[in-house]
């Protein structure tokens, strides 16, 4: 099993800056990537970012390109969300998840992520 620990969440003006941590424990070694979901109220969670182990190559949504940095730290099993020019409609409880297959095939879709963490809330007030 794998364990996913999100912190770093919390309440930030409109054009602030949060950075969220997320530490993992356990089988890591069975791990190949690292991503980020989000869910805000009555709206289906939804894929935010993603770092491979093996390289670092990363991915986001269209909607946080230019303003969100994901990058990780091997020595701390720790993966790292960077949300810079915060916007309003950025609120949700936002998920770090662990993904346990090589391939990136459908990495948009939460139900590829086999480990989750608790989940970190971020309010990006107007």
């Amino acid at each position: 099993q794998v364990q996913l620990v999100e912190s770093g969440g919390g309440l930030v003006q409109a054009g602030g800056s949060l950075r969220l941590s997320c530490a993992a424990s356990g089988r890591t070694f069975s791990t190949y990537a690292m991503g980020w979901f989000r869910q805000a109220p009555g709206r289906e969670r939804e894929f935010v970012a993603l770092i491979r182990h093996e390289g670092g190559s990363a991915y986001y949504t269209d909607s946080v390109k230019g303003r969100f940095t994901i990058s990780k730290d091997d020595a701390k099993n720790t993966v790292y969300l960077q949300m810079n020019g915060l916007k309003p409609e950025d609120t949700a409880v936002y998920f770090c998840a662990a993904r346990a297959t090589y391939t990136l095939t459908n990495y948009r879709r939460d139900r590829e992520y086999p480990y989750w963490g608790q989940g970190t809330q971020v309010t990006v007030s107007s």
